[in-house]
């Protein structure tokens, strides 16, 4: 064997054995930073490029991360918080922000879409319900005219309690003191061709009713499922019948061509105790199933020729989140990169392999040694290779 062959070799075995190889998922990520002791977002870099996740979703528009992936291809939804919403009904503001904010980071980061505000319909804050479809407007205008339309879009994400019918799917509706927002709202996107974004979580529904509510069909667990009486449609999950409860709801509002997106969905693996389900059990089922499925580009049944596309909250846990100890604990990792739970997936950050909660391996240490020893072997065989040409002359 010639130390070529044999390097090759040898580092075939070495990569082979790490326990890093990660199948790419057609997912995206909520990457929210309401926490003191997260990774930097150089290192949470190589976490999702191990992880082949090449869509991110952030609650605003952080430099820091925006520059740390440059270059990466990974394509990036960044948020406008309800506070700026006010400011940016202004059209001078909006393209002072944009211009700040947007315009330094592109092309080498792939900013998509920007979404304004968050759940703004949960707020019962009047005044911003009446600013949200100004905003978006006025921050679509702006992206015209520096010519940036065509590259980013303009959206919002709502909660799911936007709903006054959620079931069955097809008699979804939207609530109505909220039918003169969201009347306007749908137009824009159906002008625009944006998405409607929606944040799901049957989470909350089996909480509020554990002793009603079965587990199995909200954990994409093997079970009956429901059926719909009047398409007749079958549901085998409560997810995909909320998705198709809002595309009932806007169907009734007079639109077919609106997009819905899942911008937020998740499990929490620990809760407080009236927190019903919140266990990394229920956790790992819930989010390792939801990420087959999409592998698999599953649809709903009320549109079964388009898969449903879907940001799994959260990437890590958050522990300055306010609220019930569930709202710390929706990340499949811990802040230093770890992973809460198995869901069949590994990542990967330089200096560590992580496999289960429980188990560290120090590569840095590791592949330095292996990587001696590969050189001292293929020095080795190099040697044995020059003295048998030097023999056979």
């Amino acid at each position: 064997m010639s130390y070529m062959a044999a390097s090759s070799l040898l580092l075939l075995l070495f990569f082979s054995g790490s326990p890093i190889h990660i199948l790419g998922l057609g997912v995206g990520i909520n990457y929210g930073q309401i926490a003191n002791n997260l990774l930097s977002p150089s290192r949470v870099v190589y976490l999702l490029k191990s992880l082949n996740i090449s869509r991110v979703k952030l609650y605003d528009a952080d430099p820091n991360v925006l520059v740390a992936f440059s270059h990466t291809n990974v394509d990036f939804i960044i948020g406008l918080g309800n506070e700026y919403l006010p400011n940016m009904t202004d059209p001078i503001k909006a393209r002072n922000w944009l211009q700040q904010r947007v315009q330094p980071h592109l092309p080498q980061t792939r900013i998509t879409c920007i979404t304004i505000g968050n759940e703004v319909f949960k707020t019962y804050d009047h005044q911003l319900w009446s600013n949200l479809l100004p905003a978006m407007q006025t921050v679509y205008d702006a992206l015209v005219d520096l010519g940036l339309d065509k590259q980013v879009t303009v959206t919002s994400a709502h909660s799911l309690d936007i709903l006054s019918i959620s079931f069955p799917p097809s008699a979804g509706s939207f609530r109505q003191d909220l039918g003169e927002y969201l009347h306007g709202i749908l137009n824009f996107h159906a002008e625009v061709k944006s998405p409607f974004l929606i944040n799901a979580y049957p989470y909350f529904a089996y909480k509020d009713n554990p002793n009603e509510v079965p587990l199995d069909y909200v954990l994409f667990q093997p079970n009956q499922g429901t059926v719909d009486p009047i398409t007749n449609l079958k549901y085998d999950n409560m997810l995909y019948a909320q998705v198709d409860a809002v595309h009932s709801a806007i169907k009734a509002m007079g639109h077919n061509d609106i997009e819905v997106r899942i911008s937020e969905t998740g499990w929490p693996s620990r809760g407080d105790d009236e927190e019903a389900g919140a266990t990394p059990e229920n956790a790992g089922l819930y989010n390792g199933n939801l990420l087959k499925r999409i592998e698999e580009k599953q649809s709903t049944p009320a549109k079964p020729n388009v898969p449903v596309d879907i940001y799994v909250f959260a990437l890590f846990n958050e522990n300055l989140k306010p609220g019930p100890a569930s709202e710390r604990n929706y990340g499949l990792y811990y802040p230093n990169g770890t992973p809460v739970y198995n869901i069949g997936v590994q990542g990967y950050l330089p200096g560590m392999v992580y496999t289960s909660p429980s188990t560290k391996i120090a590569l840095s240490v590791v592949s330095n040694v292996l990587f001696l020893v590969i050189a001292y072997l293929i020095s080795a065989w190099k040697l044995v290779d020059l003295k048998m040409e030097g023999s056979s002359d």
